[in-house]
């Protein structure tokens, strides 16, 4: 199966992989740089969502949360929960495609353009500053368009909203990295998206922290082998525990099993 990412780009359609009904891009974090890059070339802006397995569980029974996904140009699995189910229903897709690991590669690919920039928006007071100095040390060359933490609320606020809005207006910045957490990433980055149609959108989650330095990421064998949520339990587990252990954990069941049955059916 293949989706438009693009209502006008002239290029090909992007293949896609369907979990529990969300059609998920199948293709490698490469290869999604190099498409983003390539339409704010063409001055097309558009949206990217990396959803974990909680997100395909919102997205179940939350109709505005699905709503998201369906207007996102590219849909990139981010959690090997849902690298599996695919390699099990027999549709494997060709690896996980994290927000955390995106705010990384996808500034070094625009530092090396010497032209794109970004804006980092939201995360705790003072991480989104900070990410974007670490950020631009670590990869010279790279813009930085400018910076915002809005107090908790802001989006009820018709002032700060639309001083939100004017601040990114001025600066311009060809993709913007939205920390707020899912689902108000979402729910904003739709709210403002269209001032800005030729920039690019990302919810990245909890990774101006992790830039920072403030909350470790989990090792690489954790984060390759399925087990990063353990790591982010272990550092948070009151805030946490109820998503993982009540939520997550019984819905990765259902998933998996879902696959193989899917599999079994087709080979039928």
């Amino acid at each position: 199966m293949t989706i438009p990412v693009s209502h006008s780009s002239s290029r090909p359609p992007i293949p896609t992989v369907t979990l529990m009904g969300l059609s998920v891009h199948s293709i490698t974090g490469e290869q999604a740089i190099a498409f983003i890059l390539d339409e704010l070339q063409a001055g097309r802006g558009g949206w990217v969502i990396t959803p974990n397995l909680d997100h395909l569980r919102r997205r179940a029974h939350d109709p505005q949360f699905a709503g998201f996904f369906a207007q996102a140009q590219l849909v990139l699995a981010d959690g090997m929960p849902l690298v599996w189910a695919s390699r099990l229903q027999g549709t494997p897709l060709p690896q996980r495609v994290a927000g955390s690991s995106l705010i990384w590669t996808l500034s070094a690919a625009a530092a090396a353009t010497k032209s794109r920039s970004i804006f980092l928006l939201g995360g705790d007071p003072g991480t989104a500053a900070s990410a974007g100095e670490i950020l631009a040390n670590r990869y010279p060359g790279l813009r930085i368009a400018g910076s915002a933490c809005p107090p908790v609320g802001f989006e009820r606020d018709p002032v700060q909203m639309q001083a939100l809005r004017d601040q990114l207006i001025a600066a311009a910045p060809d993709i913007i990295f939205v920390a707020l957490g899912s689902p108000k990433q979402e729910r904003l980055i739709a709210m403002l998206r269209d001032c800005l149609p030729r920039t690019w959108w990302l919810g990245v989650g909890i990774s101006f922290s992790f830039v920072c330095g403030q909350v470790q990421r989990a090792p690489v064998w954790m984060q390759k082998t399925g087990l990063e949520w353990l790591h982010r339990l272990i550092q948070e587990p009151r805030r946490l525990f109820k998503r993982y252990i009540i939520h997550d954990l019984p819905f990765a069941a259902i998933l998996l099993a879902g696959a193989i049955l899917q599999r079994f059916h087709k080979t039928k």
